[in-house]
């Protein structure tokens, strides 16, 4: 592939994105740090693999769509985004720091948070949550909407009245940005929150821009 077919590729924290000669990048993807792009991988259109500490993998024939955020992080420990052969991750659709097993489909506008994994050929549908440190079983569907929480993984629909407590025992905070704030203290929670992103996204002053297709 010619240079004009790899995206903006920023060098960040001292890595350079790495991308497979028969994988395709589209021109306004993004590829930010130590990002592995396979063979025959595609990186459409807006889609962002931004490598904040942790790698980012992306295995061969993998799909990741358009407008789709994949983020590796390092501030709760290392939680790179490893995604498997021939997973398709659909437009809209956000990976952080989490592990997707080959042949999984991610639909459109699902989420799947940190510390989590996805068995092969697993189902994400549209619009789906897999919450922090939630493991999805090989060729488990997670319906359109629904919550999947916990090992063994259990679905909860947006409207359960359990769903919020539910949630503030998984210990998001901790997973996500190695912070100790109880869930009902929400402005300290946030506070400390925005702080750790302050502090790990302030190191992009240092990037260079490799190329611009």
């Amino acid at each position: 592939m010619s240079a004009e077919t790899q995206g903006l590729r920023i060098q960040h924290r001292g890595h350079e994105p790495q991308v497979h000669p028969t994988a395709y990048v589209a021109p306004t993807a993004t590829l930010v740090g130590d990002v592995r792009v396979g063979p025959r991988a595609r990186v459409m259109f807006g889609a962002v693999l931004d490598a904040e500490g942790a790698r980012i993998e992306v295995g061969e024939a993998a799909v990741i769509c358009e407008n789709a955020v994949l983020r590796g992080s390092a501030v709760a420990g290392d939680q790179p985004v490893l995604v498997g052969d021939h997973v398709f991750d659909g437009p809209h659709a956000t990976l952080l720091g989490c592990e997707v097993g080959r042949c999984v489909y991610v639909a459109s506008g699902a989420t799947v948070l940190q510390c989590a994994r996805l068995g092969a050929g697993s189902v994400v549908a549209v619009g789906a949550l897999v919450h922090a440190r939630a493991v999805v079983p090989d060729e488990y569907f997670v319906p359109p909407h629904t919550v999947a929480l916990d090992a063994p993984v259990r679905l909860l629909a947006p409207g359960d009245p359990g769903l919020a407590e539910a949630i503030g025992r998984v210990g998001f905070a901790q997973a996500a940005f190695g912070v100790d704030a109880e869930w009902t203290d929400r402005i300290s929670r946030y506070e400390q929150i925005a702080e750790v992103r302050v502090a790990e996204f302030g190191t992009h002053a240092n990037d260079e821009v490799l190329d611009f297709g």
